[in-house]
């Protein structure tokens, strides 16, 4: 147990180097943010101003607070939206990352002609993905508390079966049914890596993020203590901290996926990694 959570933490370290070493991957998340965040504001906008909000309190009210048939269409087109967003993204930062393990020296454009050249797959797991969503949100609808809780399963356990969904598509061009039976398959022989290895990388990250709580903290004190302007200067320090912390969590992350992948699926040590941690660790699967 202590080796599997040692290798795990090993495994954490290797993904933070490569990140290290090929900063430039930051772009990715970093774009997938600020995409997510144009989604937002173009189905934030027209809500806000075309829908009568007090009317639709009292038709939810009329209906046991079930929402209208329409809410549905506009929920599916928000969730294909960002899915499309972040898969897209998530897309072109595992193609650098399999680039990088295979010895090559990944560019921005390489990733992202690589996730266009997967457009047909990305749309289709964004469709799938939208409507599972959906299917969710009308069995947590359905039924009050218990639908909840049936949907907090089902999302679950979804999330789990689709683990390794992305760099499905990415390598090996497949539909969203078979990829989903694909990375259930890997994700019997790397749930213990991949739980350990996040544990490792969450520690990381907690550890990044200390730095951000304390620009909050001492931005607030200082604006409690009347020092306007160092006070908004830490706080805009600490919200720009806030946002490169978000990027680094999903760049790393993703290249622990793309590195786990790699081993699983061809048995190849991603460069930059710990041969002996990796074998170690998959040893125990």
């Amino acid at each position: 147990m202590f080796d599997r959570i040692s290798n795990g933490f090993s495994l954490a370290g290797s993904t933070w180097r490569v990140l290290v070493r090929d900063k430039h991957l930051l772009f990715f998340p970093l774009v997938s943010g600020f995409l997510f965040l144009l989604v937002m504001l173009s189905f934030a906008v027209p809500l806000a101003t075309l829908v009568d909000w007090n009317q639709f309190q009292a038709q939810l009210q009329k209906n046991n607070n079930r929402p209208p048939v329409w809410v549905y269409a506009v929920s599916f087109a928000f969730y294909f939206c960002t899915y499309f967003v972040i898969i897209f993204c998530n897309s072109a930062l595992i193609s650098c990352a399999m680039l990088r393990f295979n010895g090559e020296t990944p560019s921005l454009g390489d990733g992202f002609r690589m996730a266009f050249a997967r457009l047909p797959q990305i749309f289709a797991w964004a469709v799938v993905s939208a409507t599972v969503g959906v299917l969710l949100k009308v069995i947590e609808n359905a039924h009050e508390k218990a639908g909840e809780i049936v949907a907090w399963l089902l999302g679950s356990a979804w999330s789990i079966m689709t683990f390794f969904v992305v760099p499905v598509l990415v390598v090996e061009k497949t539909g969203p049914v078979a990829a989903v039976g694909r990375s259930v398959s890997l994700l019997r022989k790397t749930w213990g890596e991949a739980l350990v290895g996040n544990m490792g990388l969450n520690f990381i990250l907690f550890l990044l993020f200390l730095p951000v709580i304390l620009l909050f903290v001492v931005g607030i004190f200082l604006l409690i203590q009347g020092s306007t302007v160092p006070g908004a200067a830490m706080l805009v320090a600490a919200g720009i901290a806030f946002l490169l912390h978000m990027a680094i969590s999903s760049a790393l992350h993703t290249i622990f996926l793309a590195a786990l992948y790699q081993y699983a699926a061809d048995n190849r040590i991603p460069e930059g990694f710990d041969r002996h941690a990796i074998e170690s660790a998959f040893a125990h699967g």
